[in-house]
């Protein structure tokens, strides 16, 4: 009974570990915000674009890079939405009739505002070569339930943030031909907490909480094809392993639950997330405006399940789907100096009907966008760009087993919408 309930406990919080985005703004919790240049055309044509401010998409973008370029950007992320019960039912152990969870019925603005900064630069190395270094946070985010929600034995407090650190080399084999190659070194860094239902529902909440980190390789590579109006662009970002390592504890269970109560150290999760297949284009289509087209693929399959290490040593089932986004955008060219933008990107969502859960309160969305470019000078081009992000509503109806209680969901996402703002600069030395 206590290995039972020990399995139950540490694997409800191990799954919140890697599926714990909420309202992210590409698929599930994944970030795309990584440049202020792309947000401004809705992420449109970065695959086919060239500089550093493209690095992320494909590391054959630094390839003709004449001298010396940096890029740093700042995004600001502001998500609101309600996650509202419908109906939720928690089924206590012991034969005991199912009845209303209870509780706060609607948890408004539970992923917090947060700011998301990435940097990259790219140094030539003779006519034909160029090396460069990307640094982003493609899974970051904070949420923040209230302790009397009713979403509390499936979503209460998470912390999930990683560091991308992508080293890349690119090559112009022809006049019209690049290609490039990166490794993606990230590191993991995830604290969680839940609610622990008690046998009887006049006793308070138990809780559970999980911190645990890691370091994991992936790969980049990409290529783009060049012509006088036209450049097209292909990259490939491999799927990443990770496996996280750390502590769990149990506490405030009581009567009968009391043994289960526990500290362990070196837990282990083990999980996948998504290879991307970018494709896109820009086409030049008179020398002010250029209209730019991409899509990407996202192998979310691969989050199939969370498997979990010694002493549990089991799988908990995901059940992820591929998804797509599509975008297309502008760049208009008012003047030398003056560059403006707009896009629109339409993205689906890889969690599913009757295994969304409150942690991932995910769904599709229309990610709108406007921006511009300013050259200072020569050498400096100040970006900013907003982007509006439209959620539609979706069901929340994942059943949570905590603690040898069942939890019935019956919920739902509802008014969701982020708006971004994101600020960048990109100077040549």
């Amino acid at each position: 009974m206590k290995k039972m309930h020990l399995l139950l406990a540490a694997g409800t919080t191990l799954a919140a570990t890697v599926g714990c985005a909420g309202m992210a703004h590409a698929q599930a919790f994944y970030l795309q915000e990584q440049s202020a240049r792309a947000a401004g055309r809705a992420f449109s044509g970065e695959v086919a674009d060239t500089g550093a401010a493209s690095l992320w998409w494909n590391p054959a973008a630094i390839a003709d890079a004449e001298r010396i370029e940096a890029n740093l950007n700042v995004v600001g992320i502001l998500p609101r939405g309600e996650v509202v019960d419908t109906g939720t039912l928690i089924r206590r152990p012991g034969g005991q009739p199912a009845t209303p969870i209870g509780g706060q019925a609607t948890s408004r603005n539970p992923i917090n505002n947060g700011v998301l900064p990435s940097g990259a630069i790219a140094v030539p190395l003779g006519r034909r070569v160029a090396i460069g270094l990307a640094v982003t946070s493609p899974y970051s985010f904070t949420t923040d339930y209230d302790s009397s929600s009713w979403a509390r034995y499936s979503a209460d407090k998470t912390r999930l943030r990683t560091i991308d650190i992508q080293p890349s080399i690119a090559v112009s084999v022809t006049d019209w031909l690049r290609v490039g190659v990166a490794a993606n070194v990230e590191y993991t860094d995830a604290s969680l907490s839940n609610a622990l239902p008690n046998v009887i529902a006049s006793l308070p909440d138990g809780r559970q909480e999980l911190k645990g980190d890691g370091w994991d390789v992936g790969w980049s590579a990409g290529f783009q094809m060049h012509s006088d109006r036209v450049t097209a662009g292909f990259s490939y970002k491999s799927a990443i392993r990770h496996k996280l390592k750390g502590n769990l504890t149990v506490s405030g269970l009581l009567g009968p639950l009391a043994p289960n109560n526990l500290a362990l150290s070196n837990v282990q999760a083990d999980f996948y997330t998504p290879a991307q297949q970018i494709a896109g284009i820009r086409w030049r289509a008179t020398d002010k405006l250029t209209l730019n087209g991409q899509v990407v693929h996202y192998n979310w399959d691969k989050f199939d399940a969370i498997r979990l290490g010694a002493p549990l040593n089991t799988a908990l089932p995901e059940n992820y789907r591929d998804s797509w986004s599509y975008a297309g955008g502008i760049d208009y060219m008012v003047s030398p100096a003056l560059t403006l933008r707009a896009g629109v990107q339409r993205a689906t969502t890889p969690t599913q009907n009757g295994q969304r859960d409150a942690r991932v309160p995910d769904s599709n969305r229309w990610n709108f966008g406007a921006g511009g470019s300013y050259a200072v000078t020569k050498n400096i081009v100040l970006d900013a760009a907003a982007n509006y992000v439209d959620f539609a509503n979706a069901p929340i109806d994942r059943a949570t087993i905590a603690a040898g209680s069942t939890i019935l969901t019956q919920g739902q996402l509802r008014n969701a919408r982020a708006f971004v703002f994101s600020l960048g600069g990109r100077v040549q030395f």
